[in-house]
């Protein structure tokens, strides 16, 4: 036994002295926090962009030297620190901004911890001159050595740091090449910068102007920090949900980007990595875009500062919701909202924008037109519509998926009237008149392409449609409207499945078994870390039921409690979207004019027709001065 206690663990010192509790020097204590605070350049850059905006600063000069490892120096225009509040200003936790814990539970401004100057300072060489309107002239505090003397500038403040880490040659040791580093701090003022449009800002580098944003509209900084395309291929959000606003720009889904560079999300101001907003935003996206592409947005969450709490992380790009299902909610139905107009229009605007086309209207001023509605075209004389309803299927729905899967939901004699009436044959009313072609965004149909696409002509040129991509979303859409009015059916397991579970996957089946009923699974536990799964929903009979199962309790694991009833919509959704696809019209499979008019009809008259249910287009636009190209005309 003393042997077994006395043997020698690799890596760990033989015998561990004890050594008394004491008071850490301030500097240590610094040095400590600074860990927290300062990462690398592009953290000081923000740290001190910050506190520029909570003075009052129009223009924000950021100059750098070695992407900012050997010298960081930030001017400002705004109102400057007086003389007598310099050396207190490079105190830990001395702060102009919060006075009690109400400001705190209220906080406003940028900056309020009082720890980023005194961070900065313990771990590099840092000097400040500022001057007040009513100074005659500014002073030079030097924060290592404490002197303080007279200086020559104008209104504002100027922060120099110099040789960022150099007490600490362990972290310098840490960061990246200077090209990185810049990139780093470069990206820092963007945040800003498309937050502050009222803010002129400017990035040098070794003496080379690198970024400059002059004041501008909300519409133009965003055209001049991410390109006129992401405004081109955005669409405006504002939406109110109560006292709180969501407003920005939400890109197109066939504007995706294969990584998430363009994805900019702010709370009162501020720019934050949260995962509610981010989870909420996924949420949305999730029907329309293909495989990992990232969809690009800049949204601005304006709520009540005492309803979130930003004192959740040292670098403050952290916030915590009081209502986080509330925050969720606003943010997905207002990039739903935008997303889900369709009719052909928004694609089609965008492609037929000339390349001197101005920037689109600020998402700031006024919310977007609601799409028009357009009525499908009436069959041809000689073909009644009945010929259409049993070929193509577009009315009812449930002649085209009936022999492929079982119902997702209660017989017919306990389904609603509501999602009784989406399935039975109620064709487009014929009375009423019909737009003139020309209004058609679609176009007209011209004929069939390889059994797969269907040519049609509208007012800019050739329009190509992927006839299955096309009606499997207009299948989908419907289904998911009759879905909503009943849970899903379960099928019983003969032999139930079973797998190793991690208590917290046993936690939440103890706790959500309701919620997974709803969605045809019956999971329950057989010992500590055991859980069989009964059945499983009876859409999906070939789904592999542990598989499902994990999936849909790592969802619940990533969900809030809010959330939940979103969970049981998503898990519907996937199973409905592989009943659509199954239902949806198949290639080679020969349509006449006028079954593809009615297609043509039907996607104006769908959500989010532009993509089909894996986020792929379903339709493009050939103009006709691209056609004009090909042949060389006018030249």
């Amino acid at each position: 036994m003393t042997e077994l206690a006395t043997q020698h663990v690799p890596g760990h010192p033989a015998t561990t002295p004890r050594r008394a509790i004491r008071e850490l020097p301030d500097e240590l204590v610094s040095q400590i926090a600074a860990g927290e605070v300062v990462e690398r350049p592009a953290s000081v850059v923000r740290e001190l962009v910050d506190n520029a905006l909570d003075a009052g600063a129009t223009q924000v000069t950021v100059k750098l030297v070695g992407g900012g490892i050997r010298a960081i120096v930030v001017e400002d225009d705004g109102g400057g620190i007086p003389a007598e509040e310099l050396p207190l200003a490079v105190k830990r936790h001395a702060t102009s901004k919060i006075r009690s814990l109400a400001e705190l539970e209220g906080v406003e401004t940028m900056g309020f911890r009082g720890e980023a100057l005194a961070a900065i300072a313990s771990v590099s060489e840092l000097a400040i001159v500022s001057r007040t309107s009513e100074a005659p002239h500014a002073h030079r505090l030097d924060a290592r050595s404490g002197e303080l003397q007279p200086a020559a500038r104008a209104v504002g403040t100027s922060i120099e740091v110099r040789e960022l880490f150099f007490s600490t040659p362990a972290r310098r040791k840490f960061l990246k090449s200077e090209a990185t580093e810049l990139s780093h701090a470069t990206e820092a003022v963007r945040r800003h910068a498309l937050a502050r449009p009222d803010v002129a800002f400017a990035i040098w580098h070794e003496g080379k102007l690198v970024e400059q944003w002059r004041r501008a509209t909300h519409e133009q900084r965003m055209a001049d920090v991410l390109g006129p395309d992401f405004v081109a291929a955005s669409r405006a959000v504002e939406h109110a949900a109560g006292p709180m606003r969501v407003i920005g720009r939400a890109g197109l889904p066939e504007s995706a980007r294969a990584r998430p560079d363009h994805q900019y999300a702010y709370v009162n101001g501020r720019y934050v990595r949260d995962k509610l907003v981010a989870h909420a935003l996924r949420s949305a996206y999730e029907d329309v875009l293909h495989g990992q592409r990232q969809p690009a947005y800049v949204l601005f969450i304006d709520i009540d500062p005492a309803r979130v709490d930003v004192n959740v992380h040292p670098t403050k790009i952290e916030v915590r919701f009081r209502e986080s299902g509330e925050v969720y909610q606003a943010v997905r139905r207002a990039v739903e909202g935008v997303l889900a107009a369709t009719g052909g229009s928004p694609l089609g605007r965008a492609m037929e924008m000339p390349a001197d086309a101005p920037v689109p209207a600020s998402p700031f001023a006024t919310t977007p037109a609601p799409m028009p509605r357009f009525e499908a075209s009436p069959p041809a004389a000689g073909l009644p519509w009945s010929a259409h309803q049993s070929r193509l299927g577009l009315q009812d729905v449930g002649v085209l998926w009936a022999r492929e899967a079982p119902a997702p939901w209660t017989t017919p004699a306990t389904r609603s009237p509501d999602a009784e009436a989406a399935f039975s044959p109620s064709p487009i009313a014929t009375d009423e008149p019909s737009p003139a072609p020309a209004d058609w965004p679609l176009g007209r149909a011209l004929a069939q392409l390889a059994g797969v696409y269907v040519l049609a002509e509208n007012a800019h040129g050739l329009v190509v449609v992927d006839m299955h991509a096309a009606h499997e979303r207009i299948v989908y859409e419907r289904l998911k409207a009759a879905a909503r009015q009943a849970p899903l059916a379960a099928q019983p397991l003969l032999i139930p499945a079973t797998f190793a579970a991690t208590q917290e996957e046993v936690a939440i089946v103890e706790a959500r078994a309701t919620d997974l009923g709803a969605l045809g699974l019956d999971i329950s536990p057989l010992g500590p870390t055991t859980l069989a799964v009964r059945s499983r929903p009876a859409a999906l009979p070939d789904a592999d039921p542990v598989a499902l199962a994990r999936s849909v309790l790592r969802e619940l694991a990533d969900l809030a409690e809010a959330d939940a009833g979103r969970l049981l919509e998503r898990a519907q959704d996937e199973i409905l979207a592989t009943m659509a696809c199954h239902g949806a019209v198949r290639a080679n499979r020969r349509l006449t004019i006028e079954e593809m008019n009615a297609l043509l009809r039907q996607m104006e008259a769908t959500e989010r027709a532009d993509q089909c249910n894996h986020g792929r287009p379903t339709w493009r636009q050939v103009t006709m001065k691209e056609l004009d190209a090909l042949f060389l005309r006018g030249r």
